[in-house]
Formats: C-alpha cells, structure tokens, sequence
C-alpha cells in the first residue's frame, strides 16, 4: 500500500514532483523515490511513496526496475496471491531478488503483459513505462479498491497519481471545480460514479480499465476495458453446491489477505459481513491474536455495541472501541476533507476515519473489513423492486406478490415501497420526474443558479436506471453490476482507501476478488435473495458453523452511523461560519443556503441530506481555494 504520482511532459518537472510527492507522504511514509528518464521528446517522471507490507527490505522500494532496465514501475497496492505467481514465473525462467509482490507484478505483466491482470487476487493501480515500446500504461484493479487520477493531454503534458491533492501541486495551475459534478453532488448525491472528479481536468481511470502513452506519437489511448461484469451466464449449481463453493472462495480469500509482514486488524462494525471477516479469521487462525476495531454510537437507536460484543466474545478477540461526537467531528473534519481530497457522502465516514485513527493508535498497519458484500450478495434492503421485476418478467405473478409479502415483514420495510421502486424503474421519464418532484427530489435546489449551470453545459436532468433487454429476469444482478462499476461501491472504496490511509494503514476487502465476483453474479437471483425476502442469504447459509447464528440471522442492518441531523445542528455556528467564510462560487447563492440552514436548526424545516452535502462541499472549496499547506 503505497502512493505514487508521476508526468509526462517536454519539460522536466522533477522539481515538482519532489515537492508533490512529499505531500502524500501520509500514504507511504517510510520511502519516498523519484526517478526522471527522457524518452524521445519527453520527460518520463515517477514518483513513489511507500508503505512497507510486504518484504520489508529497501530492495523492494519503488520506483522499481526490471533487472535488464526496459521496465519501471510504480505500484500501489498489493498481490496477494504473489507467492503462487512467482512460484508459475519461476517455472518460465524468471529469477527474483525480492519476496516482495512488486517484483512479481513487474515480472508477470513482463510474461503475460495485459492478461496478467485476471491473474491478480488483489488491489492494484500502476504505471508500466516500457523503454524500448517506448509506451506507459496506467492500469486500475477492476472494482477501483485502489484509487488513480490522471489528466488529458493538454500542451503535450500528462499528469496521473493516486491522490488528487499531490496532482494539483504537481501540476501547478489554478484549482478549477467540475460544474457537473458539484450539480449531481449537491442535489442527487452522486459523485465517484463516472471518470469525472470534483476538479476540473482531472479524471479517473475507471475500475477495470487502462489507457496508454505513445511516447514517440505524443498520443494517449481512450480508456480501454479489461475487466467488466458479465451477465450471460447463469450457473446450473444447487443450492447447497453453490453454498458450498461460496464458503470455499470466501475462506480462501481471506487465508489470502492475512499475508503480511507488519501488524494486522479487523474492521468490525457488527453486521454479517464484518462479522464473517472476523470469524473466518479466527476460523482459520486459531491461535492468533485478533484486533478488532469498532465504532460505537453513544444513541442506542443507532449503536451496534450488543452485536460487536457477541463477536469478540465468540472468537475471543482483543477489542478496541471509539466513541465519538459533534465536536471531535467538527475540529477534525478540515483533515479529513483533505484526506478525502473530494467532498463525501455523509457523517458516518467520520466514524470510520475515528476507527482507523484507534487503529493506528493501537500500532496496526493493515486492517481487514467487509466492504463490497452488500453490492456481490444483494444485501441493504435486497433491492425489491428489482427483483419484483425479474419475477414479473418471467410471467410469475403469484410469485411476486408472494415474495414481496415476505419482503416486507423485515423492520424498515413496506409492501408499497417495493412497489414505489418498481415504479421508479418502469414509469415514462415525464411521470417519474413529476414523481421525483412530488417526493421532494426535484432538480430545482434553492441556492444553485441553474442558468448559469446550464449555460454551461451541466445536464440537470435526472439520471434513470438503464434497464437492458438482455438482462430481462437479471434485474438485481444487473443492478449489482452497475453499483460495482460506478454507482455504490466506487465511492465507498474511496472513502475506505483515503480514511485509512490518513493514517497509513493498508485498509484490504476480502470480499473484492475476480473469482467471488464473477461467481456471485452467475448465481440465480433467489440464491441471493431468497423468496422468504432474505438478503445475503446463499451467504448467511455459507457461514453456518462459522458466524454465530444470531447474527447470520439479523434482520437488520445498521453500520457505522452517526446522527447527522443532531450534530450538524450542535455545529452551526461553526457551520454558518464556515458559509459564511467560503469564496464566492460563480454558481452558489450562500445567502439562500445560510437561511435553509437557519430554518433547519430553528426547527421550521426538516432536516434533509442534501444539508451536509452543501456544508461538505463549501467547506472543501474553501480549503481548496485557499491552498492550505498539505503538509
């Protein structure tokens, strides 16, 4: 786990990137690298900052290069299944100076080149520079775990790294915002979805994809695909078969992500899945030392303590616990903005940053948790009118009406709301906008000048869910799909891969691998949700034996949360300071926000999410602006 930034350019930027590099030093204190070559016209830098994992010795540092010269590489990330990789390259002839997993990635994409990539059980995003092609590709892992920007060609110059703060530095021109992302933030929510970033210019490469430079051309490649859910095939197994082979890849995996030479923990927050991380741990290791680390919420509507309780307890775990409040939030959130780099979601990332703070405290370096289940195993609120969909389609109404009276006997959920969400799917664009309206969704937000937006190019239309012909019967598959390649997982990932690193700690997700993926988006629908309204649930009978019943049996799902409404209400004056204080944004009316804000801690309206959006997004446009001093 590490951090890297780098350019391509007619000018040397080597000073540049020595200062930019030192200001993601965070993501890898314990080396930071910088190599200049020149390639026909241009200046190749790479630039590394290195968290020690994995062969601890500085014979495994970065920028790494090929025994014969041709090949530099910068990697962040790792390869878990290093070991069985390197036993197949020493079959074929390959020598190694390392135990590290940077040379085994390095000498594999030498053997297999792009088809390396399925082989890797792991997270990754790198730059290849190849001499003699005279050729860089950037590569990103296929569900994003690990994050990469990088800039278009403009003047003959390409920036790219891992964060978007040390990219500006090394890029050094004006902080510019995107206008459509801030709109589809501020109003729908929605940000990480697309290669479009917060910042003007610079983009993502998208999970599963990878472009390339052409040195002796000056041309860069669209970006290209190399992994992408595919919905064709639907798996013939049993039940009982796939419960089976599910239990055997989910061990496997996580056998695979406790390779490590430094200090190691458990995310635990109390549901199935980071309950089952930590259960397969003590499952396999049972002898070894377990730290978990866990947020508790002091509201005990909201406050998972009774379930990370019985876990410890079951596998005998050293327990770590934080609790947290309005004000500890407020005097951190500048940092975590930062570390961010991007405005996030909502107030419970701060409980996950708190848990990664304690991780830290407590001399642990890399941590396991469960992030990406609910988007491979149905999970939430099990995605009804989805699947009310996909049982329609097959012309099974009693089906349908028989599964979503079951849906709906779990807490939080109604026989209406799964109807709403079909009808979210099937009504014609004019009534669903009037729908959306009516629900207090509309495009319209008091304090966003829309003509301005749209003069400027911003579409202010509300983006639909595509429903393709071809998965007619698949609707819950096709809606995984979708959130693991832009709208849920991406932006979650970051959260995690940013909070954790803040602290440099190597945050890994055992549920993220190509072999769990492609196999949990084969199974039938019912194996994931099953006709009783259980999510999860080929999952949940999976770990029979290994997580306790009573949680495999839970109903309902809480997580790290936090009571938003009631701290940024205790915050406000802080908050309309904050308004107050922010730059003037050619497309924001303050005044028409600060007076909502006031009319939400006067009580006269109702407290919405979009209030945190718009108190996150100044707060982290006024940081920009002013360019506070990363270090």
């Amino acid at each position: 786990m590490c951090g890297f930034l780098g350019f391509i350019s007619e000018s040397n930027y080597e000073a540049l990137l020595v200062d930019a590099l030192d200001t993601i030093k965070y993501r890898g204190p314990d080396k930071q690298l910088t190599i200049v070559q020149q390639s026909e016209s241009y200046y190749v830098g790479l630039g590394h900052a290195r968290l020690s994992i994995i062969d601890l010795s500085d014979e495994a540092s970065q920028p790494f290069i090929s025994k014969c010269g041709r090949y530099h590489l910068v990697f962040n990330g790792e390869i878990y299944n290093y070991k069985e990789l390197r036993n197949e390259l020493l079959i074929l002839g390959f020598d190694f100076n390392t135990d590290s997993d940077t040379e085994v990635l390095l000498n594999a994409w030498i053997a297999w080149g792009l088809e390396a990539l399925p082989k890797f059980i792991g997270m990754f995003s790198f730059v290849m520079f190849d001499k003699a092609a005279k050729k860089l590709v950037l590569v990103r892992d296929a569900f994003g775990i690990k994050p990469f920007f990088y800039t278009s060609p403009q003047d003959k110059k390409v920036f790219f790294g891992s964060d978007i703060r040390g990219l500006l530095k090394l890029r050094n021109t004006t902080f510019e915002p995107n206008l459509q992302r801030a709109y589809d933030y501020l109003v729908h929510g929605d940000y990480d979805s697309t290669e479009i970033t917060f910042v003007e210019g610079v983009k993502h490469v998208m999970p599963g994809h990878y472009l390339e430079f052409n040195l002796t051309t000056g041309n860069m490649t669209e970006p290209k695909t190399w992994w992408h859910p595919d919905l064709s095939y639907t798996s013939t197994l049993s039940f009982n078969e796939a419960k089976d082979k599910l239990r055997t890849l989910f061990l496997d995996s996580v056998k695979l992500h406790l390779r490590s030479d430094v200090p190691l923990g458990i995310a635990l927050s109390g549901g199935v899945d980071s309950s089952a991380v930590v259960c397969a741990v003590r499952h396999l290791e049972p002898n070894i030392p377990i730290h978990t680390f866990s947020y508790i919420a002091s509201d005990s509507r909201i406050s998972e303590e009774i379930w990370v309780d019985l876990i410890n307890t079951d596998v005998k775990a050293i327990e770590h616990k934080v609790v947290s409040d309005s004000a500890e939030m407020q005097k951190d959130l500048d940092n975590m903005l930062l570390m961010q780099g991007e405005p996030f979601g909502g107030t419970s990332i701060y409980a996950q940053y708190r848990v990664f703070k304690l991780a830290k405290e407590s001399g642990i370096t890399v941590t396991l948790d469960g992030q990406g289940a609910d988007e491979l195993l149905a999970g939430y609120n099990g995605y009804p009118g989805r699947r009310l969909l996909s049982i329609l389609e097959t012309g099974n109404l009693i089906k349908a009406n028989s599964f979503l009276r079951n849906w709906a006997t779990f807490p939080g959920r109604s026989y209406n709301t799964a109807w709403k969400n079909l009808a979210g799917l099937k009504l014609p664009d004019w009534l669903y906008n009037l729908a959306q309206k009516t629900a207090g969704r509309d495009i319209y937000l008091s304090g966003l000048k829309l003509d301005y937006l749209a003069h400027r190019g911003v579409n202010l239309e509300i983006a639909r869910a595509n429903l393709s012909d071809d998965n007619k019967g698949k609707r819950v598959r096709e809606a995984l799909a979708d959130a693991i390649k832009s709208k849920g997982l991406p932006s979650l990932l970051r959260h995690g891969d940013r909070n954790s690193m803040a602290f440099s700690i190597e945050s890994r997700v055992p549920f993220l691998t190509l072999p769990m993926a492609e196999f949990l988006l084969s199974l039938p629908e019912e194996y994931l949700i099953s006709n009783k309204g259980v999510t999860k649930h080929v999952f949940r009978e999976a770990m029979r034996g290994i997580v306790p019943d009573s949680h495999l049996d839970r109903k309902d799902k809480i997580g790290f949360e936090t009571p938003e409404a009631e701290w940024l209400v205790r915050m406000s004056d802080a908050i309309e300071t904050w308004i107050n204080d922010a730059p003037d944004i050619p497309f924001i009316n303050k005044e028409d926000f600060l007076r909502e804000f006031e009319q939400v801690v006067a009580g006269e309206r109702k407290f919405d999410t979009k209030v945190w959006r718009w108190v996150n997004y100044l707060r982290w446009y006024t940081l920009m602006q002013i360019n506070i001093d990363f270090n």
